[in-house]
């Protein structure tokens, strides 16, 4: 497991333990050496059951590698090199080699009043070692092959929607700022999250998202406020299932929302303590703008702007999902795979 801390990116060892030996020949239970002149016979240690135990040990730090903070870190399908972005930089490292890395892309201007853009996220492709892309801030993704030149300033494909002008407003660019990208699994797609849609891309297709979602278009109507408290700078995840078929990703009064590519419904759930029992059913949310409201219906203007979504994770082969809320994690299973374990 990697785990960027600020400008230091760290490998983690998670192992699980629900069995312990007994029996050590040299060895008391407390795991002292005896004194050997007391050993007369020999035994088998033997394996005895105990209560899981989950360790975590550091294995190596990766240092001095950015100026920035990282944003993103991902794993080559080649098993070996491992790549990490900031705000300008991207690096290329191998696994077993923590003092240096190699620059890839680099788009820091001579002059940094000259700086228009910075990159938000990056992601390798799950299954060709010399291709990754990255999003920007300025709502483009640039997809690059490694293959092309050491140094990866110049992208082999380009993908940017082009802006309607008559929805041109003080705020466009700001929520036109990527903040996250993910490859399916399949490697055809990528999904991409701004600050109030998610949008799929077909990899052979620049101009244009292939299909758009909107997350929470009635904040629109508030981006003035919501620029005043910050929160349109939130950064949030967004997640594949394990078939391509779902996608997940956060957003305010510690709601998150998934949308069915195949039926094109979509739903709006909540993480709290309050509705999250273990193996209690989520109810379904709904958020309303004004006019007639519906029992258990929201109001948009209750909404709670401090308790936030940012981070989602889908389990890559079964339908079990990892919800980050502000302080709390949530693990949800569906219902069938529930009553199965």
């Amino acid at each position: 497991v990697f785990s960027p801390k600020d400008k230091t990116i760290k490998l983690w060892k998670i192992t699980e333990r629900d069995k312990r030996p007994e029996g050590y020949n040299l060895k008391d239970e407390e795991g002292k050496l005896k004194d050997l002149s007391t050993v007369t016979s020999l035994q088998v240690p033997v394996l005895k059951p105990m209560d899981l135990m989950v360790e975590v040990t550091p294995r190596r730090i990766f240092a001095n590698g950015h100026t920035y903070h990282v944003n993103s870190i991902s794993v080559n399908s080649d098993c070996e090199t491992y790549m990490s972005a900031d705000d300008l930089r991207i690096n290329l490292w191998h696994l077993a080699i923590t003092d240096r890395s190699f620059n890839i892309v680099d788009i820091k201007p001579a002059n940094m009043e000259d700086l228009t853009e910075v990159i938000t996220a990056s992601e390798f492709h799950p299954h060709h070692c010399n291709l990754f892309v990255y999003s920007s801030s300025k709502g483009s993704l640039r997809l690059c092959d490694m293959r092309a030149s050491a140094l990866c300033d110049k992208h082999s494909k380009l993908y940017e929607e082009p802006e309607d002008p008559s929805n041109r407003s003080f705020f466009s660019e700001i929520i036109s700022s990527v903040s996250d990208v993910k490859f399916s699994h399949s490697g055809r797609y990528m999904l991409t999250r701004d600050y109030l849609t998610v949008k799929v891309w077909d990899l052979n297709m620049e101009t244009k998202p292939v299909e758009t979602y909107q997350v929470h278009d009635y904040l629109r109507s508030k981006l003035c406020s919501l620029y005043e408290n910050d929160c349109i700078f939130d950064k949030f995840e967004c997640a594949w299932n394990g078939s391509d078929s779902v996608i997940m990703t956060g957003a305010y009064n510690n709601f998150f929302r998934m949308f069915d590519r195949n039926t094109k419904r979509d739903v709006t759930l909540e993480a709290s303590r309050e509705s999250s029992k273990p193996r209690a059913i989520l109810k379904p949310r709904r958020v309303c703008v004004g006019g007639k409201r519906r029992k258990d219906d929201i109001s948009v203007d209750s909404l709670d702007f401090t308790k936030k979504i940012l981070h989602t994770a889908w389990h890559p082969t079964e339908n079990i999902i990892a919800i980050a809320a502000t302080n709390n994690l949530y693990i949800f299973q569906d219902k069938v795979n529930s009553e199965m374990h």
